[in-house]
């Protein structure tokens, strides 16, 4: 199967693209390596695997000819919205990413867009005792929830006007290796450990966040190109994580 990752270079796309190359799927990243590295593709690189790294902006015609060339079956759209930098420019260059991979599977016929959310960002912060929300209850605050819930409205648009297909997944907080320093809860958490220097909550510590394992939200990705679509899926794990439950925090 042919199938572009555009956000391919960076903390999730890498590990989806080892995955994909694994199951023998040829694949193309789309990055433009403003967040991403190549060195999250060193594994993929060395692999032997039918894989194509693209330079690109993904609203850029290049990508658009690229798109139409290699007629993938699935895209993914990886480029998520920035946490290291949270500023209204910063978040709105994502739309314009989104709109051009979906305005290319609309004119190249691709069968399947998966995007991957945060969910915190169309979620917001809901009260305890509103607890669990329901999916479609979405909360979006600020620049970047709005920016997160527009993507959502589009999505649904294309599928509705042009028959594009597509499945959304609203993540909880991913963690895992490659995660850049200071992108999320467990990646400053490990910092603080390894530097031995004490971690800053902002609270008690009594606080809890939904994480979810690198590998699981992998697996989900791919499970999301095979089957169901035309809605926002919110992945979260079992349980939920204390975040001071390890740092002696009461």
């Amino acid at each position: 199967m042919n199938i572009v990752v555009v956000g391919g270079a960076g903390f999730i796309g890498s590990h989806l693209v080892d995955r994909l190359l694994a199951e023998d799927h040829a694949v193309d990243v789309i990055d433009d390596l403003s967040a991403g590295s190549l060195a999250n593709l060193a594994d993929a690189r060395a692999s032997g695997g039918q894989l194509k790294i693209h330079h690109l902006d993904a609203s850029s015609a290049e990508a658009d000819s690229l798109i139409g060339m290699r007629r993938p079956e699935v895209i993914y759209q990886l480029a998520l919205l920035p946490r290291h930098d949270r500023s209204a420019r910063a978040q709105g260059r994502v739309f314009p990413s989104v709109l051009a991979t979906l305005e290319a599977a609309r004119k190249h016929g691709v069968g399947k867009v998966v995007v991957a959310l945060p969910a915190s960002a169309l979620y917001g912060q809901p009260a305890v005792q509103s607890l669990p929300v329901k999916e479609g209850e979405l909360e979006p605050r600020g620049v970047r929830g709005v920016v997160a819930r527009s993507i959502v409205d589009l999505l649904t648009t294309y599928r509705e006007q042009y028959s594009v297909e597509f499945t959304a997944l609203a993540m909880a907080t991913v963690y895992g290796p490659r995660q850049l320093p200071g992108s999320g809860v467990v990646a400053s958490l490990h910092e603080a450990a390894s530097t031995a220097t004490a971690p800053v909550f902002d609270g008690d510590g009594r606080q809890t966040r939904d994480l979810l394992f690198i590998d699981d939200a992998v697996d989900a990705l791919v499970r999301a190109s095979e089957r169901g679509g035309g809605f926002a899926s919110t992945l979260v794990p079992g349980g939920r994580n204390r975040l001071g439950a390890h740092w002696g925090c009461r």
